[in-house]
């Protein structure tokens, strides 16, 4: 599913085209909105939950380890049937089952039940990441990709937000208002979503002419033959192993210490998912703006600071509410910032045809990390009895995070018989 059109839309539908273009963006992030109130609110269960089981926090681990690898396994299936498929229909199916399995952990109380569904519902899950990139990457083919992606993971950040609203709100209630009322807002999201999005400009009248879908196998082997690309996943994997040992293990962290100082503990957790939006939406525009569309340095510059803020967290005997607040404004900006500037890789590397099956790759990569990350947490909180162990864990894994992307400069290809780096192949134009 391709277009042709060029970068501004000039010529073709004029203003038009541009107004689609927002008109999609836009309503490809109101969709994601909505869509972590039916994965990120596990952890805010987790506490209340391991009480009801009566289970240990590694085998809560494990059940999150359970979600991160159906999700990592369907978006190596879906990323690919991103690019030869509708991604609007994928985005919708997978967002409505989701929402079927939250309600029904909701109502569950066995062990065995709950990690079954979970892990179902990190696979419903996976259907809507790739999808969106697909339609984005369609829509968005010019100088702002950047920007645009930057957006796109601005409102999964933004969506962290609500859903840690949503869970302060409900979770003293009952863990399980925590799996039913949320995604009922995802509900509503994808079916608004469904009814007005259009996946690529062939599908308006402001359209380009498509091309042939690629083949599935012939995208596979374009991906996995790039080695830039696969030491980008490799990034990525430990930013998101970062991002995913706070976004599921801080809630439990600032819950404990409800217990010793009261609630506004529990509220600076909200600031977490603001940094991550905040930074998402800043580093579309840094890595476009400040250093020119150089993804790598905008990564490496962000992992590294985000290190140096947990490290921070970690050893500070830090004891005033909004200076903690503001650490944790800076954790979540830099450990999830930087994953706007992972995105555009995959078109500026593997050309357009293959974006779906780049970004899908590229996620399971990420929720593999994420997955082998979380029981191991739990370990390190029993064996330690101290949940700020979170923060120096998250500083080693970003630290790795800020190496492993500075690889790419090492990995060069001729094109053209000339000898190119990431930051030149970014002006490239690719030909598919």
């Amino acid at each position: 599913m391709m277009s042709t059109q060029n970068g501004n839309g000039a010529g073709k539908a004029g203003g038009k085209f541009g107004q689609q273009q927002w008109k999609m963006l836009l309503l490809t992030m109101f969709c994601y909105l909505f869509f972590y109130t039916g994965r990120h609110n596990f952890g805010w269960a987790a506490k209340h939950l391991a009480a009801t089981l009566h289970i240990s926090y590694e085998k809560i681990g494990w059940v999150s380890f359970a979600m991160l690898i159906g999700y990592a396994a369907g978006q190596l299936i879906n990323g690919n049937l991103a690019d030869r498929f509708s991604p609007k229909h994928m985005i919708a199916a997978g967002g409505l089952l989701s929402v079927v399995a939250n309600v029904l952990i909701s109502f569950s109380s066995s062990f065995t039940v709950i990690l079954v569904l979970w892990t179902l519902n990190g696979y419903f899950q996976s259907m809507a990441w790739a999808s969106g990139s697909r339609i984005i990457s369609n829509w968005w083919q010019d100088k702002r990709r950047g920007m645009a992606f930057g957006m796109y993971t601005m409102a999964a950040g933004c969506s962290s937000v609500i859903t840690y609203l949503f869970s302060i709100l409900l979770v003293h209630e009952s863990w399980r208002n925590v799996f039913r009322i949320p995604v009922l807002f995802l509900a509503v999201a994808v079916v608004i979503f469904f009814l007005f999005v259009r996946n690529a400009p062939e599908d308006t009248d402001a359209g380009a002419v498509a091309t042939e879908r690629p083949n599935w196998l012939e995208a596979y082997k374009a991906v996995f033959s790039n080695k830039r690309f696969l030491i980008v996943c490799l990034a990525l994997g430990f930013q998101s192993m970062a991002r995913y040992a706070l976004i599921f293990w801080v809630p439990l962290y600032f819950m404990s210490k409800e217990v010793q100082r009261g609630m506004g503990d529990v509220w600076i957790s909200l600031l977490l998912p603001i940094g991550m939006a905040t930074g998402a939406l800043s580093f579309g525009f840094i890595s476009d703006r400040l250093f020119n569309a150089n993804r790598v340095k905008s990564i490496a510059l962000g992992m590294s600071l985000c290190c140096v803020v947990s490290l921070l967290l970690y050893w500070l005997p830090v004891h005033s509410g909004w200076l903690v607040g503001v650490f944790v404004f800076c954790a979540g900006f830099f450990s999830y910032g930087p994953q706007a500037n992972f995105w555009p890789l995959s078109p500026e590397l593997l050309g357009h045809a293959y974006v779906g099956t780049g970004i899908g790759i590229m996620n399971m990569c990420a929720y593999l990390f994420a997955a082998i990350g979380e029981p191991l947490m739990g370990h390190l909180i029993d064996r330690t009895g101290s949940k700020s162990v979170i923060f120096l864990t998250v500083a080693f894994i970003a630290l790795l995070s800020a190496i492993s992307i500075l690889l790419t400069t090492l990995v060069k290809k001729h094109t053209g018989g000339k000898v190119v780096t990431l930051h030149s192949l970014s002006s490239i134009k690719s030909s598919v």
